[in-house]
C-alpha cells in the first residue's frame, strides 16, 4: 500500500471517527484500515488517534498530520487529472448536505444543469433539516439557514432569507386576522422545534429596529420546514416561515401573509466546509454554482 493510500484512509478515519465506517466507506476491511494507520504510526514515531470504545479521535499531532494529509492528497488528486482533464474539468465525488426544502424546492430541479456543466463530478445529496457534523459525517459541504455556533468550520456567506408569517384562509375565518403581535394572545401557532435541540422557538419580529419575541400557544409542534407548512395549510395555526417556501401557495391563494409590518429579522445563510487550506477544485465550482443558484431566494 502506498503512502497516499495510507493517507487517504488515516484521513477518511478521522472524518468517520470510526475504523469500522472508514472502512465501509472504503470499502475495504476493518482490519486493512486498522493495519494502515498503525504502519502510519511506526513510520512517523507518533501516536495519531485516540482510541475507545465508543469513539476515535486524533491527537494533537494526528490533527496536525491530518491537515498535512488533506493537503497531500488534493495536490496529488490533481496532479494524477493534469493531463487527464483541463483544470476547468473537475472530477470526484461532492458529499453535500442542504435543508430539505431548499434541496428539494431549488437545488433538485437544478442540478442537471450543473452535472451536464461538469461531467466528472458526482454528488451525494444529502437533504435535512437537522445540523449534520461534517468531519465525523465525512460531508464536503453544507448550507445552514439561521445563526451558526463557532464549529471551527470555515463558512461563506451567501445572503439571506426573507421571513413572513402566513396562515390558512380557513384558519383565518375561524379566528380573525392579526393585526400586531399582541393580537397574538388569542392565536395559536404551529409552533417549531429544533430538530437538534428539541427547544421551541418563539414568534419573533423587529421594532424600533430590535427584535422582540414571545411565546405563541399552539396545540402542535413539528420538527420540519415541511410538517410546519402542511399543519399551516390545514388550518392549525399561524407560521413563520421563509418566503420562498410558500411562494405557490401564497399565488394560489392557499396560505395568506399577515402581519407584514411585524416580520422577523432575515435569516442568514451560510455554506460550510471543514477548514483546509486547499479547497478541492470539484467543490470550489460547486460552492459557485451554488451562491449563483441561490441568489434568486435571498434578499441581501
Amino acid at each position: 500500500m502506498d503512502r497516499i493510500e495510507l493517507f487517504r484512509i488515516f484521513t477518511r478515519v478521522v472524518e468517520s471517527a470510526s475504523f469500522t465506517r472508514a472502512a465501509d466507506t472504503l470499502g475495504l476491511p476493518r482490519s486493512s484500515v486498522s493495519a494502515a494507520v498503525q504502519t502510519l504510526e511506526t513510520r512517523l514515531g507518533t501516536r495519531l488517534l485516540h482510541r475507545t470504545t465508543r469513539k476515535v479521535a486524533p491527537t494533537q499531532d494526528g490533527a496536525a498530520f491530518y491537515e498535512r494529509c488533506l493537503r497531500l492528497i488534493e495536490d496529488m488528486d490533481e496532479a494524477e487529472n493534469l493531463f487527464r482533464r483541463s483544470a476547468s474539468d473537475p472530477t470526484g465525488r461532492l458529499r453535500v448536505d442542504l435543508p430539505s426544502r431548499i434541496g428539494r424546492l431549488i437545488v433538485a430541479p437544478a442540478l442537471p444543469e450543473f452535472l451536464t456543466r461538469y461531467p466528472g463530478i458526482d454528488i451525494d445529496l444529502g437533504m435535512t433539516d437537522r445540523a449534520v457534523h461534517l468531519i465525523e459525517e465525512s460531508v464536503d459541504c453544507a448550507l445552514r439557514v439561521g445563526p451558526l455556533s463557532d464549529s471551527g468550520l470555515i463558512a461563506r456567506p451567501f445572503g439571506t432569507l426573507r421571513l413572513i408569517n402566513v396562515a390558512s384562509p380557513d384558519y383565518l375565518e375561524r379566528y380573525g386576522i392579526p393585526l400586531v403581535p399582541s393580537d397574538l394572545a388569542s392565536h395559536f401557532a404551529v409552533n417549531y422545534a429544533s430538530p437538534s435541540s428539541g427547544r421551541v422557538e418563539d414568534w419573533e419580529w423587529i421594532e424600533g429596529g430590535e427584535a422582540r419575541t414571545v411565546a405563541v400557544p399552539g396545540r402542535i409542534s413539528v420538527n420540519s420546514a415541511e410538517g410546519s407548512i402542511a399543519c399551516c395549510l390545514a388550518g392549525l395555526g399561524l407560521i413563520q416561515i421563509p418566503a420562498f417556501d410558500v411562494v405557490d401557495h401564497l399565488k394560489e391563494g392557499r396560505l395568506v401573509e399577515v402581519m407584514p409590518g411585524h416580520s422577523a429579522a432575515p435569516m442568514p445563510m451560510a455554506l460550510l466546509y471543514p477548514h483546509r487550506q486547499h479547497l478541492s477544485r470539484r467543490l470550489q465550482v460547486f460552492a459557485n454554482w451554488l451562491e449563483g443558484l441561490m441568489r434568486e431566494v435571498i434578499t441581501a
